[in-house]
């Protein structure tokens, strides 16, 4: 994890010729932000379509971020989720939450919104339009402490 205020980026590419395999002629359909807070929460901001091609990226992302306990998960650059995309997630809170951590989503995006209650998500997850107004809605607590690395 890096310090307060900085980021990780994780890149998910697909070959422009080679349909889903990595090559030098590749664009970015998904970029995975992580960032850990002053206040103690890490954000994980997800830019790019959630589909059944990219999720690999985000369950992986979501797995090594459930250890940290507060977790809020910023959709606001995501204009895209399927069914998929909406497990991976499911799948991210559930890991969080069994290992004593606590989720929040920020989605500034009315249709992806509408999607979400559409589908219950809202029953299983706290959804505020802005990261500030998700964190708010974690339990307040010591902040987290992040693990040492082996």
């Amino acid at each position: 994890m890096t310090a307060p205020g900085q980021g990780l980026l994780l890149e998910l590419s697909r070959g422009a010729q080679d349909g889903f395999s990595w090559s030098l002629h590749t664009h970015i359909v998904l970029k995975i932000y992580q960032e850990m807070t002053p206040e103690g929460y890490v954000v994980c901001r997800p830019v790019g379509e959630l589909d059944a091609f990219t999720i690999g990226g985000l369950r992986q992302a979501l797995a090594d971020m459930a250890c940290y306990g507060s977790l809020v998960i910023d959709l606001s650059g995501v204009p895209f989720v399927d069914s998929a995309g909406l497990g991976a997630l499911i799948g991210g809170i559930r890991h969080t939450r069994e290992l004593g951590g606590q989720v929040a989503l920020a989605c500034n995006r009315p249709t992806l919104v509408r999607l979400l209650c559409s589908t219950g998500f809202d029953r299983v997850v706290n959804i505020s339009d802005t990261v500030a107004g998700a964190a708010a809605t974690l339990p307040a607590g010591e902040p987290n402490v992040v693990p040492a690395e082996v």
